[in-house]
């Protein structure tokens, strides 16, 4: 299981006029190859009327399916170049259509290259790198009295804060980086002077842009 990577937070799509030719980039974070192909079909069946869909992707921890058409292009100016673009970017688990009406002017083989470059990094930045991060749902137990110190001891440590829960106790739900887990029940019992109960709740990924956590 992959613990951090990068990929895509969203659907994007943004387009750029080469040469009289319309390149429409499209990229999404895919789970399989059969989200892939659906993805690729979807963008197919929407543009029927352009001369090209050309795509690719890769997917899985080692990046161990990598795909590629160049959809009648000459060969290795459309579909290698987009592949080239997701892993010199480092993600995992993305699909890239680069959609081509042409325009009457031929760009050779050159352009072709660094058109179809052009239309997947497009797509890509409209999609948003992420890094994706499993993160464990941890539950504070604690009474009343110790609120304030460990609440203020997890805002000033960076830890995010769920929710918190008001009963007979205080039920703190912190989500604390998967690998960092062991670490941060050391953290607490020593916060509280071991005056708590720590349980470990759901996994769950989120994703981080520029040091923010997107919603």
């Amino acid at each position: 299981m992959l613990y951090k990577y990068k990929t895509l937070y969203e659907y994007g799509c943004q387009e750029v006029d080469i040469k009289r030719s319309k390149f429409i980039g499209h990229a999404k974070q895919i789970s399989s190859e059969e989200d892939a192909i659906k993805f690729i079909d979807d963008i197919r069946s929407r543009y029927n009327d352009a001369t090209h869909n050309v795509y690719a992707y890769i997917l899985g921890e080692r990046d161990e399916i990598q795909r590629y058409s160049d959809d009648g292009e000459p060969a290795g100016t459309a579909g290698i170049p987009v592949l080239n673009v997701i892993k010199n970017e480092g993600l995992k688990n993305v699909a890239v259509v680069v959609t081509r009406y042409f325009g009457g002017i031929l760009l050779g083989a050159g352009g072709l290259i660094r058109a179809y470059v052009k239309g997947a990094k497009i797509g890509i930045d409209a999609a948003k790198i992420v890094e994706k991060i499993l993160f464990k749902k941890m539950i504070i137990i604690i009474d009343y009295t110790l609120l304030g110190t460990v609440q203020n001891d997890l805002i000033k440590n960076k830890y995010i804060i769920a929710n918190i829960e008001y009963m007979d106790k205080v039920k703190l739900n912190v989500c604390v980086e998967y690998q960092n887990k062991k670490e941060f029940i050391n953290y607490i019992i020593n916060l509280t002077n071991s005056r708590s109960i720590i349980k470990e709740g759901e996994e769950i990924y989120l994703y981080k842009k520029d040091d923010k956590y997107l919603v």
